[in-house]
């Protein structure tokens, strides 16, 4: 699971606590109370996923209705949170100066840029042309913290109203319907049903034909938790025919282990010396990496 740590002041993190009552959560929501324009759009974005209707409803609104000014303070500033900039982009692209620094900002991804490219955005194409092939994964062993602290542990970001509409659509589908839509939904559905726990749900995710190997490897590199959704990846031999795909099943804890062995053998120098100096990867498939490496240079 993907998460992001949304730095924020005590005072503004104390608005996400469970504690906090419905009507200050609201306030909060609605951009009635006086914090930093990068404090009040990470809290936005946390209470954009509030159990209660209505203070996700009102976050999501204060999102797209974000004054350009205050949008523009926290683009500028280089501490923002890849998520965060992404969540600027496909809600404001359409503000030529704000789209512009979007272009240039160093937590703008590839995923983020590809938007910003598709959407005619001055540069972006070229940026992104010149920004390397992997991307920076989240560290997924940051410690949960509470809302209390000065920090906010998020696990995604809204990407419309629309994403919005779905995910609380899914709280109510029985399992067949699930399935049905997992099958044949567009990609947010997708993203939303192969987080369900129940393993027919996920996994008709990845049956689905629309499915593209973009959002593969996206899975396998944010930690897929499913058994059944990495067995499923590396039974497709067209996905494994993808080079990064292989690479991230290759250092991914959930492969098969005999699937994630094979995978070793098939990368570049580099990246098996990379995965035996891994702290991030099991014993045995570092100590793998290592007798490749011993075996390459034996050769030599």
């Amino acid at each position: 699971m993907c998460r992001v740590v949304l730095n924020v002041s005590a005072a503004a993190a104390g608005y996400a606590a469970a504690a906090t009552p419905r009507e200050e959560r609201l306030r909060a929501a609605r951009w009635e109370v006086p914090f930093a324009a990068d404090d009040l759009v990470n809290l936005l974005l946390f209470l954009s996923y509030d159990q209660d209707d209505e203070v996700s409803s009102e976050a999501i609104k204060s999102l797209r209705q974000m004054p350009e000014s205050v949008a523009l303070q926290v683009a500028d500033s280089p501490e923002t949170p890849a998520k965060v900039i992404e969540l600027l982009a496909r809600l404001h692209y359409d503000r030529p100066d704000l789209a512009t620094r979007l272009v240039s900002h160093p937590m703008t991804d590839r995923q983020t840029m590809a938007f910003l490219a598709e959407k005619g955005i001055a540069g972006a194409a070229v940026t992104l042309q010149e920004m390397p092939e992997d991307e920076a994964v989240f560290d997924e062993d940051e410690e949960d913290l509470d809302a209390e602290t000065d920090t906010i542990d998020e696990e995604e970001e809204p990407e419309s109203e629309e994403y919005a509409s779905k995910y609380k659509m899914a709280q109510s589908m029985g399992v067949s319907e699930k399935i049905k839509m997992a099958l044949t939904g567009d990609k947010e559905w997708r993203s939303i049903l192969v987080k369900e726990p129940n393993k027919l749900v996920c996994g008709s995710v990845i049956k689905n034909p629309r499915i593209t190997e973009a959002e593969i490897l996206t899975l396998v590199k944010t930690g897929v938790q499913s058994d059944e959704i990495m067995r499923l990846i590396c039974a497709n031999r067209e996905w494994v025919k993808n080079y990064q795909i292989r690479k991230a099943l290759a250092t991914n804890n959930k492969t098969p282990l005999p699937n994630a062995l094979r995978y070793i053998s098939t990368l570049t120098e580099k990246d098996v010396a990379a995965i035996a100096k891994s702290k991030n990867v099991s014993s045995v498939i570092s100590t793998q990496a290592r007798r490749i490496l011993l075996q390459k240079q034996k050769h030599k």
